[in-house]
């Protein structure tokens, strides 16, 4: 199981996290934010459950692109 997590109301809107993993991450165009796509917002973190291990590649890509270290990625 893959596990991401991402912390939306600190989001810069810088894009990195669309361009290294575009299947997961996509701006938002009502507040420029990113938004986890499929994910479960719960007291303002936004997490993605996935048995796809296919997407921690791009997703750590993002993990580490992002300037403000708003997103987690772990595998269980």
């Amino acid at each position: 199981m893959v596990i991401i997590t991402l912390q939306r109301d600190k989001c810069i809107g810088c894009n990195y996290c669309v361009e290294m993993a575009p299947a997961q991450f996509q701006m938002s165009k009502k507040d420029g934010k990113t938004v986890l796509l499929k994910s479960v917002e719960t007291k303002g973190f936004h997490t993605l459950k996935s048995p796809d291990h296919s997407i921690v590649e791009n997703c750590e890509l993002a993990e580490k692109a992002c300037p403000v270290k708003i997103i987690s990625v772990k595998e269980v």
